[in-house]
């Protein structure tokens, strides 16, 4: 993988992160599945910037957002389901 791709990868994920970030402190009540779905992919792509780039530190920070992000979605599908 160049290191312009994962760098490419790197910025399009900070800027979902950003997006999601803002979109849940904009919106009273924010769609989960906008808010997770985009944190999710935000962080698989800064993953993919950092196994090019490694800094461990933000590889373990992507693990936990990813897992809350997973975390989140689990738990839209479960009410979502439970509703019907």
């Amino acid at each position: 993988m160049s290191e312009t791709f994962a760098n490419v990868c790197g910025f399009i994920g900070m800027g979902c992160i950003i997006f999601a970030y803002a979109y849940a402190t904009k919106r009273a009540r924010p769609n989960p599945f906008v808010q997770h779905g985009v944190n999710l992919a935000g962080a698989g792509l800064l993953t993919i910037s950092l196994l090019v780039n490694m800094n461990p530190a933000s590889f373990v920070l992507e693990f936990f957002w990813s897992a809350i992000a997973i975390w989140g979605l689990v738990k839209a599908f479960r009410e979502r389901n439970a509703k019907s």
